[in-house]
Parts: C-alpha cells; sequence; structure tokens
C-alpha cells in the first residue's frame, strides 16, 4: 500500500472528512483491521484565507509548496491537496515535488465522465467559481460544458463557504440556498452538480435533490484510495 500525503487544513472540517473516507474505503476493500497509510500536514487556515482575500497568491503558493515539499519528506508517495480553491496554485505546488500530484479537478473530470454527463454546473468559492484554472481544465482536458451561478448567487455561494461551511456551521436556510441555485442551474441545462468546495458536501447531499451530485472531496479521496492499493 503506498503512503498518501494529505495537505490539509483548508478547512479542517474538509480535510478531517478526507481522512475518514481514506479509512472507511480501505478497511472496505481490504477488510480485518487495515487503514490507510497516510501522512497529514495541517495548515493554519486563517494565515491562507487572509491571503486569499488580499489577492496574495504567490505567497500563498509558496508557503504550500514548502509545506507540501515537508509531505514529500515524510515519506508520502503522492499529494493530496485537500481543497478545491487552492488548486489555483497546482502548478507551484507540482514544481516544488517529485511525488505524483492528484489534481482535485481531474478525479472530478472522470466521475462526471464515468457517469455520461456532459454539462455541469459548479459550485465553489467564488475563486473556484469565476477563474479560469478549474473550469477550464474541465472543459479542456474532460470535454465538460461548465456552468456557474449568477453573480448574485455566486456571492451566496461564497459567503455560506466563508462564514459558515469552514467553520463548522450547517444552516437549513442556507440549504435552501443552495438548493434554488441547483434548481437554477438545472433548468439552464446542467445534468449534474460538481460540489466544487470540499465542504458543500456537509450541506448538500443526495437526499436533498434529485439532481447528481459529484461530491469533490469524496472523488478526490477515492481516486487515491484507487492509487494507493496494489492491483
Amino acid at each position: 500500500m503506498k503512503t498518501i500525503g494529505l495537505l490539509g487544513g483548508m478547512s479542517w472540517e474538509s480535510s478531517a472528512l478526507y481522512y475518514k473516507i481514506l479509512n472507511e474505503e480501505v478497511k472496505e476493500r481490504l477488510g480485518g483491521l487495515h487503514s490507510a497509510r497516510c501522512v497529514m500536514l495541517s495548515v493554519d487556515f486563517a494565515e491562507i484565507e487572509r491571503l486569499q482575500m488580499a489577492a496574495e497568491w504567490e505567497q500563498a503558493g509558496a508557503l504550500l509548496a514548502e509545506e507540501a515539499r515537508r509531505i514529500e519528506a515524510a515519506g508520502a508517495e503522492m499529494l493530496l491537496l485537500c481543497t478545491n480553491t487552492m488548486h489555483k496554485l497546482a502548478p507551484q505546488i507540482e514544481a516544488a515535488i517529485a511525488i505524483p500530484f492528484l489534481h482535485i479537478a481531474d478525479a472530478t473530470g472522470a466521475a462526471i465522465r464515468k457517469a455520461g454527463l456532459k454539462t455541469i454546473g459548479l459550485l465553489g468559492t467564488r475563486f473556484t467559481m469565476e477563474e479560469a484554472f478549474y473550469a477550464d481544465r474541465l472543459r479542456q482536458r474532460w470535454g465538460l460544458e461548465v456552468l456557474i451561478p449568477e453573480p448574485a448567487d455566486r456571492e451566496i455561494i461564497h459567503k455560506i463557504i466563508y462564514e459558515e461551511l469552514v467553520r463548522g456551521i450547517v444552516r437549513d436556510e442556507s440549504r435552501r440556498q443552495y438548493l434554488r441555485i441547483i434548481d437554477d442551474l438545472r433548468r439552464r441545462g446542467a445534468e449534474g452538480i460538481i460540489e466544487g468546495c470540499t465542504e458543500i458536501g456537509m450541506l448538500i447531499s443526495p437526499e436533498h435533490t434529485d439532481v447528481p451530485l459529484f461530491d469533490t472531496t469524496r472523488i478526490h479521496a477515492l481516486a487515491a484510495v484507487e492509487k494507493s492499493l496494489p492491483r
């Protein structure tokens, strides 16, 4: 079994889900007392959030690249960056390490293609929804048509993530807002929805909607398990 490296803490709420999913899946596949071999380094999200809001992306990338090197030095044989938004800095992080970097958008794109869908709605932070690093990768590498919410709804999604979900707060009213936005994307042609922030799965799950959901936290973690186990 290969050792999975996790660069987490963005937020720790979703990083805890990564750890849970990895271990549950390895136990399911191997049985007995098996669990995942992994190394996690969890950053202080307050520092990362400050750099995000100040648009200090180069500094944030340098910070995460250094942490990735530490994870590799600790024995990791692959790296997961446990956040969608900070994949904006994936090239800088990949350049700092020699081990494989499992990109969350690639794992998600593969899952969507496997499901046979073509047009997908994308929810996430404002950075993930509005910038090119995520949606363009899905379009160019996976041939998907990517729809994002209207501007006012993007602000609602972003605010709920930062003011509630990353703090572990789950509110019914916020769920209703997300479901309304999902319904709007479906009316515009979305065949499914990417939960493109690793905390969104805390708020919206398949029991809440009949629209196919792609939980990036779970998809990313399962892709890592697949690569970590002997074939």
